[in-house]
């Protein structure tokens, strides 16, 4: 059965403050845990005024600690910007507090510019080799140590926190296929390789101890309202946020507007609904109608729905709508 789970950019609405965001999102997690949502992830992302999920294992622990059954993760934490061996010991520590609870998705991207990533790194020497070779060895972080072993994750050690390779292109998924482990892919933002990103991974999956068959996970973005004027209205806060962020000026997330055309310029709407492709914005029945085209067109797995809207009662409402959505088409299609 098709599971669906959530995910939450921690977003700094313009006018509010890094606190806020952040009881936001826990707010969020603890009613979406009752809402059925299988997980909750955050991202990693840095020198981003309107993104409050910086120090995401930090927020992961917020979250795990005001909630009860839901699992909660990375989705991802960026592994070029840290040392495998720091970010096994943290996750080894959530999954101590929170015993299977945790989840860990790796990218390779920097989640940040290049000067950030600079700050971040101290120096961008690296080769695309060097992923693969880290997310390996992050893998043997948690596995139970040997006799003598010289380095060990402690907490992590034995842990066995279940790792995903996130990606938005098909490196990511040659990757997870080759080590057996279950794929994200960011198709809510990078909708072009979607289709062959997943059937490589399931064409090449080698099964593993980590997972038996192909696990396949792709973004979708939600803004639900009763009616569709309301929702694309909504909407419009996510398209301002994205022409920002293309324009090089990333801020706070802004105000909805009733005309996106008075602010966005036609070739920025038109990259910005490319962009976003993968989306569906409406009411209930326009919403469910696209998102069962979007299961239909993929055969996913599970379904990471995100959306940011500006005021938090309306996006509480809006995944609340989605989860009633998909629980219904997905309880329908296992009928």
């Amino acid at each position: 059965m098709i599971a669906y789970s959530l995910l939450d950019l921690s977003p700094i609405p313009q006018g509010a403050s890094p606190s806020q965001a952040l009881a936001n999102t826990l707010d969020l997690a603890q009613h979406a845990e009752g809402w059925g949502y299988t997980r909750y992830w955050l991202a990693e992302h840095h020198n981003m005024s309107g993104i409050a999920s910086a120090a995401t294992s930090v927020v992961i622990g917020h979250v795990a600690q005001g909630t009860k059954t839901i699992r909660v993760g990375a989705g991802g934490i960026m592994l070029p910007n840290h040392s495998p061996l720091v970010i096994a010991e943290q996750f080894g520590t959530l999954d101590a507090l929170f015993p299977g609870r945790i989840d860990l998705g790796v990218g390779r991207a920097p989640g940040s510019d290049q000067i950030t990533a600079r700050a971040l790194r101290r120096h961008l020497n690296e080769s695309v080799d060097d992923f693969p070779r880290n997310v390996m060895e992050l893998l043997a972080y948690f596995e139970p140590s040997s006799p003598g072993q010289p380095i060990r994750a402690v907490p992590g050690d034995g842990s066995l926190v279940p790792v995903w390779i996130l990606g938005s292109s098909t490196f990511g998924a040659q990757l997870a296929a080759m080590l057996g482990l279950p794929y994200a892919f960011a198709s809510h933002f990078a909708p072009d390789s979607l289709p062959d990103a997943i059937d490589i991974y399931r064409d090449r999956f080698k099964p593993s101890h980590y997972l038996e068959k192909p696990h396949v996970m792709a973004g979708f973005n939600i803004f639900a309202a009763p009616t569709d004027e309301e929702a694309q209205y909504l909407f419009t806060s996510q398209q301002q946020g994205f022409a920002n962020l293309r324009r090089g000026q990333p801020g706070p997330l802004p105000p909805p507007v009733e005309d996106i055309s008075t602010v966005l310029s036609p070739m920025e709407i038109a990259m910005v609904d490319r962009t976003l492709e993968h989306r569906a914005v409406g009411s209930p029945e326009t919403v469910r109608r696209r998102f069962a085209e979007f299961i239909a067109e993929t055969g996913v797995d599970e379904v990471m729905i995100t959306g940011n809207i500006f005021d938090h009662q309306k996006r509480l409402r809006s995944f609340e709508m989605a989860a009633e959505i998909a629980g219904a088409h997905l309880k329908a299609a296992a009928e």
